[in-house]
C-alpha cells in the first residue's frame, strides 16, 4: 500500500482549468484530475497555515479551541498511528514554519523529514546589514531579499527543490511496500516570485516597481497593479504545477503511479480583489477562501473523471488515509473517511462544513447556503486552549501570565490544559453576520441575514457546534443559544 498527500499552500480552486477557469496555465494539475475523483464542495476547516494542518493530522476542528500553534501532546496525528502500524512516513516541505515558534512537533511525526529552506521570511541567508530596499509596491521582507540572492536559476527556488526532493524519494523507496509520503509546498503562497518566463506566458505589460507581495487589507490597487498581481500569482502557480508534473512522471517512470492514492489539495484560498479585498485573515471567510480543491486518485485509476458535489472538508482527509491503510481511529474525531464517497457517487457527504479562523467569525454551510455568524461587539468570552503556549512566531505575552489557568478544559482529553483569555474586539471588517445562497448567488453579492433563510442557519450552526464539542464561550460571543450538557463531547468516527 502507497500513499501521497501533496499540499500546495493557497491554491486557489478558482484559478484552476481543472474547475473551469479560462485563462490559468496548469496542465498538470489537469491531467492529475482527469485520472482523479473532483470534489466540488470542499471546504477547509480551521485557517490559516498552522491550524488548517492541525486540522487535517488529526481529524479535528482547530480554530474553536485556539489559533496558530504546535501539535499538543494529547493529539493523535495520522501519521503517528500509520508509523505505529510499520506504515514508513516521510515528509518534504519547504514550509519554514514548522521550524518556527508555533510550528512545534510536525516535523517529529513523521519516521523522517526534509525541510527545504529559502520561502517568504525563512532566516535562511544571513546578512548583518540587510539589503537595500528596491523600488517595489506592497510588503518587502529582508529576510526573503537576503534569500533571494540564492535563485540562480529555476531549480534553485524552493518549490523546484521540494519537489525534486520528493522525486528522488521516489526514486530511492517508491516501489518498497507500506509508505506515506507528504509533499508540501508553500507555493502559490506570497511572495508570488518565479522566474521570469512564468510571467511571460501571461503577456505581462507592468512597467512599474516590483510587485510580488501584496498587503494584507482591502484592495487599494490601481487596476494595472492589481491585473498584474493576479498574473504574478499564476505564473507562480504555473510554475508549481509544472514540478507537481515532474513528480507524477517520476511516479509513471518507477511503476508507482497506477496503483498508488495521490492526494492533492490545499490548505485555504487567497483573496487578490475579489469583494474588493486581497489576501487573508482579517476579512468575512468567502468562498474564495473557504472553498478549496481536492482530488483523489485512487489505485487503478478506479472512477477516474468523475465528480463529487456532496459536502467535504479538510478534517475528513486523515480518516480517510487511515482507512485506505486498513486502520481505524484512537479518539473521537470531527472528520468522516472519504470512502463511502469515492466508492459510490450517491452516497451521502456530511450535513454540514463548519469553518473559520479562531476569534472571527464562525461559519457554516449546508452546501447550498453559508452562513457568516459574527460574534458580539466586544467578542468575549474568548480563550486560548492548549500546553502549547505558543502562536505565529513568539510565545504567549508574558502580560497576560496573571489571567492563565489550567483545567481540563476540553472534553475530549483528560489531560490539563491552560486558559488564556484573549481580548480582541470585533473589527469593523468582522462587525456583521452574511449569509449568502450559493445556487443563486455564487459569487456572494446579495446577503439574505434578516430574512427567513437565517433562522435555519442559526439553529444548524448551534447543532453543528454542539456536535463537535465547542467550548461554552463560542456560543456567548456569538450570541447563540446555550449548549446542552449532554451534547459536548463529539462521537467516535465523525459528525
Amino acid at each position: 500500500m502507497r500513499a501521497i498527500l501533496v499540499l500546495m499552500d493557497s491554491l486557489n480552486r478558482h484559478f484552476l482549468p481543472a474547475y473551469g477557469n479560462d485563462w490559468v496555465i496548469a496542465p498538470n494539475i489537469t491531467r492529475f484530475c482527469r485520472r482523479s475523483v473532483r470534489f466540488d464542495r470542499h471546504h477547509l476547516g480551521s485557517a490559516p497555515c498552522m491550524p488548517a494542518r492541525r486540522d487535517m493530522l488529526t481529524g479535528r476542528l482547530n480554530f474553536l479551541e485556539r489559533g496558530w500553534g504546535g501539535v499538543e501532546p494529547f493529539d493523535r496525528c495520522y501519521p503517528q498511528t500509520l508509523s505505529d502500524h510499520g506504515v514508513f512516513t516521510h515528509l518534504v516541505t519547504d514550509h519554514y514554519h514548522y521550524a518556527s515558534v508555533g510550528g512545534e512537533n510536525y516535523l517529529s511525526l513523521y519516521d523522517s523529514w526534509e525541510l527545504i529552506r529559502g520561502q517568504e521570511n525563512d532566516p535562511w541567508v544571513s546578512r548583518v546589514e540587510p539589503l537595500p530596499e528596491r523600488p517595489h509596491l506592497g510588503r518587502w521582507s529582508a529576510a526573503y531579499a537576503a534569500n533571494s540572492t540564492r535563485l540562480t536559476a529555476e531549480e534553485a527556488y524552493a518549490t523546484p527543490r521540494t519537489f525534486q526532493s520528493a522525486i528522488q524519494w521516489v526514486r530511492t523507496n517508491g516501489r518498497a511496500e507500506d509508505w506515506f509520503l507528504m509533499v508540501e509546498a508553500f507555493d502559490p503562497h506570497e511572495p508570488f516570485d518565479v522566474p521570469q518566463g512564468y510571467l511571460d506566458l501571461y503577456g505581462d505589460d507592468w512597467d512599474g516597481p516590483q510587485f510580488t507581495w501584496p498587503e494584507v487589507k482591502p484592495l487599494d490597487l490601481s487596476p494595472e497593479a492589481l491585473r498584474h498581481i493576479r498574473r504574478q500569482y499564476a505564473a507562480c502557480l504555473t510554475m508549481t504545477d509544472r514540478w507537481f508534473g515532474r513528480l507524477l512522471d517520476e511516479l509513471e517512470a518507477q511503476g508507482c503511479l497506477q496503483d498508488t492514492l495521490i492526494i492533492l489539495t490545499t490548505d485555504h484560498g487567497h483573496m487578490l480583489g475579489e469583494h474588493g479585498l486581497m489576501v487573508k485573515n482579517y476579512q468575512p471567510v468567502y468562498d474564495e477562501l473557504a472553498l478549496i480543491p481536492l482530488m483523489v486518485h485512487l489505485p487503478g485509476d478506479a472512477h477516474a473523471g468523475e465528480v463529487r458535489s456532496q459536502l467535504t472538508q479538510n478534517i475528513d482527509l486523515a480518516p480517510t488515509l487511515l482507512e485506505y491503510f486498513g486502520l481505524g481511529w484512537e479518539h473521537p474525531i470531527h472528520g468522516a473517511s472519504l470512502w463511502p464517497l469515492l466508492a459510490d457517487p450517491a452516497a451521502p457527504g456530511r450535513p454540514w462544513a463548519l469553518y473559520g479562523w479562531f476569534g472571527r467569525n464562525v461559519n457554516i454551510s449546508d452546501g447550498r447556503f453559508t452562513y457568516l455568524r459574527a460574534a458580539n461587539a466586544d467578542n468575549a468570552p474568548l480563550y486560548q486552549h492548549g500546553c502549547m503556549a505558543s502562536t505565529h512566531g513568539r510565545y504567549w505575552p508574558r502580560e497576560a501570565f496573571a489571567e492563565i489557568e489550567a483545567g481540563r478544559y476540553l472534553p475530549y482529553t483528560d489531560m490539563p490544559v491552560f486558559r488564556l483569555p484573549v481580548h480582541q474586539p470585533t473589527t469593523p471588517l468582522l462587525a456583521q453576520s452574511h449569509l449568502y445562497d450559493r445556487e443563486v448567488d455564487p459569487a456572494q453579492e446579495v446577503d439574505l441575514v434578516g430574512t427567513a433563510a437565517e433562522p435555519p442557519m442559526r439553529a444548524l450552526l448551534e447543532r453543528a457546534l454542539r456536535e463537535v464539542g465547542a467550548p461554552p464561550e463560542q456560543f456567548q460571543r456569538l450570541g447563540l443559544g446555550v449548549p446542552m450538557d449532554d451534547a459536548t463531547t463529539p462521537t467516535e468516527g465523525g459528525c
